[in-house]
């Protein structure tokens, strides 16, 4: 392991091994870079996205980047709902689970997802 990215992704790696995403309960992927987070759900059996937020499609991005984190949470358990999806199984990417990925789970569960 030379640096940062390839110890993220021996990680994640080894995340997508345990956990998958079906179309009854979809796997919430999150995608952290330096000035936004993204998070989607995914169907993993049909290769498909269901639902989709990220920071950079929000107009009116004020607060820090964890408070931000968290609209975007309960954004997409806005647009899960709206699909009928209540249940999850979490990907936290290789990430900690600490900070903005820990804001998003946390926002995702105000808006009623449960996982």
């Amino acid at each position: 392991m030379s640096n940062k990215l390839s110890r993220r992704d021996k990680l994640r790696l080894s995340i997508r091994r345990k956990i998958s995403g079906t179309a009854q309960k979809p796997r919430l992927s999150v995608f952290r870079s330096n000035s936004h987070i993204y998070a989607q759900l995914i169907d993993d059996v049909a290769s498909v996205t269901l639902a989709a937020a990220s920071t950079a499609e929000m107009t009116e991005a004020t607060g820090t980047k964890v408070e931000l984190s968290t609209k975007v949470g309960t954004m997409l358990a806005e647009k899960a709902i709206a699909k009928g999806i209540l249940n999850v199984v979490f990907d936290r990417g290789g990430y900690l689970y600490h900070g903005r990925v820990k804001a998003l789970a946390e926002g995702a569960r105000q808006g009623g997802l449960q996982f």
